[in-house]
Protein backbone atom coordinates (compact mmCIF):
# COMPACT_ATOMS: atom_id res chain seq x y z
CA UNK A 1 0.00 0.00 0.00
CA UNK A 2 1.30 3.49 -0.90
CA UNK A 3 2.25 5.70 2.02
CA UNK A 4 -0.03 8.71 1.59
CA UNK A 5 1.54 11.97 2.92
CA UNK A 6 -1.88 13.65 3.02
CA UNK A 7 -3.30 11.30 5.66
CA UNK A 8 -4.17 12.88 9.00
CA UNK A 9 -3.44 9.70 10.95
CA UNK A 10 -0.94 10.04 13.79
CA UNK A 11 2.62 8.94 13.17
CA UNK A 12 3.74 6.25 15.63
CA UNK A 13 6.68 3.95 16.26
CA UNK A 14 5.11 1.56 13.77
CA UNK A 15 6.04 4.09 11.05
CA UNK A 16 9.72 4.29 11.95
CA UNK A 17 10.77 1.86 9.21
CA UNK A 18 9.29 4.21 6.60
CA UNK A 19 12.07 6.73 7.36
CA UNK A 20 15.32 4.72 7.39
CA UNK A 21 17.60 7.25 5.71
CA UNK A 22 20.25 9.65 6.95
CA UNK A 23 18.57 12.74 5.47
CA UNK A 24 17.47 15.53 7.77
CA UNK A 25 13.84 14.88 6.87
CA UNK A 26 14.08 11.20 7.82
CA UNK A 27 15.82 12.10 11.09
CA UNK A 28 13.06 14.57 11.98
CA UNK A 29 10.40 12.06 10.94
CA UNK A 30 11.85 9.39 13.24
CA UNK A 31 11.77 11.83 16.17
CA UNK A 32 8.11 12.69 15.63
CA UNK A 33 7.24 9.02 15.14
CA UNK A 34 8.74 8.33 18.56
CA UNK A 35 6.67 11.19 20.02
CA UNK A 36 3.48 9.52 18.70
CA UNK A 37 1.35 12.65 18.55
CA UNK A 38 1.85 14.36 15.19
CA UNK A 39 -0.45 13.91 12.16
CA UNK A 40 1.39 12.60 9.10
CA UNK A 41 0.12 15.48 6.95
CA UNK A 42 1.49 18.05 9.39
CA UNK A 43 4.99 16.57 9.14
CA UNK A 44 5.07 16.76 5.35
CA UNK A 45 3.44 20.20 5.14
CA UNK A 46 5.72 21.67 7.78
CA UNK A 47 8.84 20.31 6.11
CA UNK A 48 7.90 21.63 2.67
CA UNK A 49 7.04 25.09 4.02
CA UNK A 50 10.08 25.38 6.29
CA UNK A 51 12.68 24.36 3.73
CA UNK A 52 11.27 26.67 1.06
CA UNK A 53 11.09 29.54 3.55
CA UNK A 54 14.72 29.02 4.54
CA UNK A 55 15.89 29.04 0.94
CA UNK A 56 14.61 32.61 0.73
CA UNK A 57 14.86 34.00 4.26
CA UNK A 58 17.78 33.44 6.63
CA UNK A 59 18.24 34.69 10.18
CA UNK A 60 15.78 36.69 12.25
CA UNK A 61 13.44 35.53 14.96
CA UNK A 62 10.92 33.04 13.60
CA UNK A 63 7.31 33.83 14.50
CA UNK A 64 4.95 30.94 13.73
CA UNK A 65 1.34 32.14 13.88
CA UNK A 66 -1.59 29.70 14.10
CA UNK A 67 1.24 27.28 14.73
CA UNK A 68 -0.41 23.96 15.66
CA UNK A 69 2.44 21.81 17.01
CA UNK A 70 4.95 24.56 16.04
CA UNK A 71 6.87 22.15 13.83
CA UNK A 72 7.52 24.79 11.16
CA UNK A 73 9.14 27.10 13.72
CA UNK A 74 11.39 24.35 15.05
CA UNK A 75 12.36 23.09 11.61
CA UNK A 76 13.37 26.61 10.65
CA UNK A 77 15.73 26.77 13.62
CA UNK A 78 17.16 23.36 12.75
CA UNK A 79 17.63 24.39 9.11
CA UNK A 80 19.22 27.76 9.93
CA UNK A 81 20.98 28.20 13.26
CA UNK A 82 21.47 31.94 12.67
CA UNK A 83 17.94 32.61 13.93
CA UNK A 84 18.21 33.39 17.65
CA UNK A 85 14.81 32.03 18.66
CA UNK A 86 11.30 31.08 17.61
CA UNK A 87 7.95 32.20 18.98
CA UNK A 88 5.06 29.84 18.21
CA UNK A 89 1.56 31.17 18.83
CA UNK A 90 -1.91 29.67 18.66
CA UNK A 91 -5.17 30.48 20.39
CA UNK A 92 -5.27 26.88 21.65
CA UNK A 93 -2.06 24.87 21.44
CA UNK A 94 -2.43 21.10 21.08
CA UNK A 95 -1.70 19.39 24.41
CA UNK A 96 1.08 17.45 22.66
CA UNK A 97 2.90 20.56 21.34
CA UNK A 98 5.19 20.63 24.37
CA UNK A 99 6.03 16.96 23.80
CA UNK A 100 7.06 17.63 20.21
CA UNK A 101 9.27 20.51 21.38
CA UNK A 102 10.88 18.32 24.03
CA UNK A 103 11.52 15.49 21.56
CA UNK A 104 13.12 17.77 18.96
CA UNK A 105 15.25 19.55 21.57
CA UNK A 106 16.52 16.17 22.77
CA UNK A 107 17.56 15.29 19.21
CA UNK A 108 18.92 18.80 18.43
CA UNK A 109 20.14 20.20 21.77
CA UNK A 110 21.17 23.50 20.14
CA UNK A 111 17.49 24.51 19.81
CA UNK A 112 16.67 23.71 23.45
CA UNK A 113 15.30 26.77 25.24
CA UNK A 114 14.98 28.73 22.00
CA UNK A 115 11.36 27.84 21.11
CA UNK A 116 8.61 29.57 23.07
CA UNK A 117 5.04 28.23 22.88
CA UNK A 118 2.36 30.83 23.64
CA UNK A 119 -1.44 30.69 23.68
CA UNK A 120 -2.62 34.07 22.38
CA UNK A 121 -4.37 35.73 19.49
CA UNK A 122 -2.39 36.98 16.51
CA UNK A 123 -3.28 40.56 17.43
CA UNK A 124 -1.42 40.20 20.76
CA UNK A 125 1.93 39.24 19.24
CA UNK A 126 4.48 42.08 18.91
CA UNK A 127 6.46 41.83 15.68
CA UNK A 128 9.69 43.40 14.46
CA UNK A 129 11.06 44.16 11.00
CA UNK A 130 13.80 41.57 11.52
CA UNK A 131 11.28 38.74 12.11
CA UNK A 132 10.34 35.98 9.69
CA UNK A 133 6.60 35.46 10.09
CA UNK A 134 5.24 32.09 8.98
CA UNK A 135 1.77 30.59 8.99
CA UNK A 136 0.73 27.22 7.60
CA UNK A 137 -2.96 26.83 6.79
CA UNK A 138 -4.30 29.74 8.80
CA UNK A 139 -7.95 29.37 7.85
CA UNK A 140 -9.73 31.92 5.70
CA UNK A 141 -9.31 35.53 6.79
CA UNK A 142 -6.80 34.48 9.45
CA UNK A 143 -4.20 34.41 6.67
CA UNK A 144 -5.09 38.03 5.87
CA UNK A 145 -4.60 38.93 9.52
CA UNK A 146 -1.15 37.33 9.46
CA UNK A 147 -0.24 39.28 6.32
CA UNK A 148 -1.57 42.54 7.75
CA UNK A 149 0.48 42.13 10.94
CA UNK A 150 3.62 41.34 8.95
CA UNK A 151 3.12 44.34 6.65
CA UNK A 152 2.52 46.67 9.61
CA UNK A 153 5.92 45.64 10.99
CA UNK A 154 7.70 45.42 7.61
CA UNK A 155 8.58 41.80 8.43
CA UNK A 156 9.29 39.00 5.99
CA UNK A 157 6.33 36.66 5.66
CA UNK A 158 5.50 33.16 4.42
CA UNK A 159 1.95 31.80 4.26
CA UNK A 160 0.30 28.64 2.98
CA UNK A 161 -3.38 29.72 2.86
CA UNK A 162 -6.42 27.46 3.13
CA UNK A 163 -10.20 27.56 3.61
CA UNK A 164 -10.67 30.48 1.23
CA UNK A 165 -13.97 32.16 2.12
CA UNK A 166 -15.47 34.70 -0.27
CA UNK A 167 -17.58 36.11 2.59
CA UNK A 168 -14.50 37.20 4.56
CA UNK A 169 -11.64 37.25 2.01
CA UNK A 170 -11.11 39.73 -0.83
CA UNK A 171 -11.22 38.32 -4.36
CA UNK A 172 -10.09 41.67 -5.80
CA UNK A 173 -12.83 41.38 -8.42
CA UNK A 174 -10.83 38.63 -10.11
CA UNK A 175 -13.37 35.88 -9.50
CA UNK A 176 -14.94 36.59 -12.89
CA UNK A 177 -11.79 35.16 -14.47
CA UNK A 178 -10.31 32.93 -11.77
CA UNK A 179 -11.79 30.45 -9.36
CA UNK A 180 -12.42 32.16 -6.02
CA UNK A 181 -9.54 30.66 -3.99
CA UNK A 182 -7.00 31.58 -6.69
CA UNK A 183 -8.52 35.06 -6.99
CA UNK A 184 -8.13 35.54 -3.23
CA UNK A 185 -4.49 34.46 -3.24
CA UNK A 186 -3.70 36.57 -6.33
CA UNK A 187 -5.22 39.58 -4.56
CA UNK A 188 -3.07 38.87 -1.50
CA UNK A 189 0.05 38.86 -3.67
CA UNK A 190 -0.99 42.11 -5.35
CA UNK A 191 -1.65 43.81 -2.00
CA UNK A 192 1.79 42.82 -0.75
CA UNK A 193 3.36 44.30 -3.88
CA UNK A 194 1.35 47.48 -3.36
CA UNK A 195 2.88 47.72 0.13
CA UNK A 196 6.39 47.57 -1.29
CA UNK A 197 7.01 43.84 -0.96
CA UNK A 198 8.89 41.60 -3.34
CA UNK A 199 6.63 38.57 -3.85
CA UNK A 200 7.54 34.99 -4.73
CA UNK A 201 4.86 32.39 -5.44
CA UNK A 202 5.51 28.66 -5.23
CA UNK A 203 3.63 25.44 -4.60
CA UNK A 204 4.29 22.47 -2.35
CA UNK A 205 3.41 19.00 -3.69
CA UNK A 206 -0.32 18.59 -4.29
CA UNK A 207 -0.03 15.02 -3.00
CA UNK A 208 0.36 16.54 0.48
CA UNK A 209 -2.47 19.05 0.23
CA UNK A 210 -4.60 20.52 -2.56
CA UNK A 211 -4.29 23.89 -0.75
CA UNK A 212 -0.69 24.06 -1.80
CA UNK A 213 -0.02 27.65 -2.90
CA UNK A 214 2.89 29.13 -0.96
CA UNK A 215 3.31 32.91 -0.80
CA UNK A 216 6.67 34.34 0.29
CA UNK A 217 7.32 38.08 0.52
CA UNK A 218 9.90 40.53 1.84
CA UNK A 219 10.01 44.34 1.91
CA UNK A 220 12.06 45.82 -0.88
CA UNK A 221 13.28 48.64 1.36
Amino acid sequence: MTFDPARRSTLTRHDLNRFPGASLFDRVARVVCEAECLPRKELYESWEVARRARRRFRGGRVVDLACGHALVAQLMLILDDSSPSALAVDTALPPSAAGVRQALAAAWPRIAGRVELVEASIAEVPLAASDVVVSTHACGALTDEVLARAVASAARVVVLPCCHDTATCDTGGLDGWLDAPLAIDATRAALLRAHGYRVVTQTIPAAITPKNRLLLAAPTR
